[in-house]
């Protein structure tokens, strides 16, 4: 019994005296928790922001689990969906499964918890979280609905932007044109090959490859993704995206990029394909803070973030033609229904196809008439 990751057994020493038993106690708990949570291989950072949610919780309580109640959760829940700071559905959501997993571990007689708190306050933990009052997953996006793919006027203006950036900073003299033509051609790079912030980020030289259908494109016509989104439990997922006919002005912009700004750098070998003046790779906050910049300065749609630029590859490949099996192999994701999440055709792209479909049912009577 004692011998599970996380069990009270392994996290109480047995004849130990605290001054404060229940704070011993609850900190036990959520420290072999962390400890069961690892053993499953999850990621530090899924742990530790669970760890905090629950002494989050804990403290909105001010109680300890074992006499947590149901209304606890649906307190807490108006807390988060009160004022000009409510959270997000999915947010809430996460929230409760988090709850609900802890309450699960601590009422699981494997783990001796129940016992340790019958003993110890004459209490037993209980599963505080039901489907009455929890956030059920109904939809299958549960982002903002201000959240949308940019259109192709939207693109144009803000890579005129960024390259109009870069002329300005070079025909001043100032420092900063290096780092404004590595801004761009990273903004345009997410677009072209719909990768995430992290894969974007984490990207090194040698994740440049060549496109074995496109040999004049040389090592710039795919990009190895080793970063990709896991799952839990998981590494991260490894992708290969090609690069397509109608995005090829990225592989020029990747290829200037590389040859003749990067190596201006010295970076002394450093493997990182976006690095900074201080020969350090670029961060995932840098590259938000650089479309947030942009966003301000053409006047675009506050809500709309970096992720949309990859919502605008999904978009924008379908309306190319390409098929759905391609499109969810190239933005990497293991069902098709969550590519078609993504996909929000324009109004250009729904009369054509209208049209097309006009066409080819209403032709053939009229040549018949005439």
């Amino acid at each position: 019994m004692g011998e599970f990751p996380g069990s009270a057994r392994l996290m109480l020493v047995p004849g130990v005296v605290h001054l404060n038993e229940p704070a011993a106690a609850f900190e036990a708990m959520v420290m072999g928790w962390s400890r069961q949570q690892r053993s499953r291989q999850l990621g530090d950072h899924t742990v530790v922001s669970r760890e905090r949610l629950i002494r989050r919780f804990q403290g909105f309580c001010e109680s300890y689990p074992w006499e947590w109640t149901p209304g606890d959760v649906e307190d807490f829940t108006v807390s988060l969906t009160s004022g000009k700071d409510r959270l997000a559905l999915s947010t809430i959501r996460g929230y409760h499964l988090t709850l609900r997993m802890f309450c699960d571990y601590i009422t699981d007689s494997r783990y001796e918890w129940p016992t340790q708190c019958h003993d110890r306050f004459g209490q037993v933990p209980s599963q505080v979280c039901n489907e009455w009052n929890t956030v059920a997953h109904l939809n299958d996006y549960e982002g903002k609905p201000e959240r949308r793919p940019l259109t192709y006027r939207e693109l144009e203006e803000l890579f005129d932007w960024l390259d109009d950036r870069v002329d300005a900073i070079a025909r001043s003299g100032r420092k900063g044109a290096l780092a404004a033509l590595r801004d761009a051609t990273m903004l345009k790079t997410t677009y072209a090959f719909g990768l995430r912030r992290n894969e974007l980020a984490r990207l090194d030289i040698a994740d440049l490859r060549p496109n074995p259908h496109m040999r004049a494109w040389g090592t710039y016509g795919s990009i190895h993704v080793r970063y990709g989104k896991a799952t839990a439990g998981s590494l991260p997922r490894r992708r290969t995206v090609l690069a397509v006919p109608e995005f090829d002005w990225a592989v020029d912009g990747l290829k200037q990029w590389v040859e003749e700004a990067l190596p201006l750098y010295e970076t002394d070998g450093h493997p990182a394909l976006w690095v900074t003046e201080r020969r350090t790779r670029v961060k995932v906050r840098q590259i938000d803070d650089l479309f947030a910049d942009a966003r301000a300065e053409i006047g675009l749609d506050e809500h709309l973030s970096l992720h949309c630029l990859r919502h605008s590859y999904v978009t924008h490949l379908i309306e190319h033609g390409y098929p759905e099996r391609f499109v969810t192999e190239q933005v990497g994701h293991t069902y098709a229904s969550t590519t078609a999440i993504y996909t929000s055709v324009s109004n250009d792209f729904k009369n054509r196809t209208l049209q097309a479909a006009l066409a080819r049912v209403y032709k053939p009577e009229e040549k018949e008439r005439s």
